[in-house]
């Protein structure tokens, strides 16, 4: 992770660009809504419960930032060209 921080810092020409699509972001929604509802009705609960409360919260903000890091470590892009030209 400190690798990370060291070469966004040295990389200056690092930002942050669309590289999630409608589709994407809908998957990711859903998946953060059942986690929330398994958790609320106690079908999950204990550490799992927070661990997969702490996955929704990522999965939420990255939908609501339209950015995911890890897509961009790995190379994937799900955001159509329409998408990218709208940023």
């Amino acid at each position: 992770m400190i690798y990370l921080f060291q070469y966004l810092h040295i990389n200056k020409s690092f930002h942050m660009k669309k590289n999630m699509g409608k589709t994407d972001k809908l998957i990711r929604l859903f998946i953060v809504i059942g986690i929330a509802l398994l958790s609320y009705f106690k079908v999950v609960n204990g550490v799992l419960s927070y661990v997969l409360l702490g996955v929704a919260s990522i999965f939420l903000l990255t939908s609501f930032l339209n950015f995911c890091p890890l897509y961009t470590l790995i190379g994937v892009n799900t955001c159509s060209v329409e998408e990218q030209s709208k940023e």
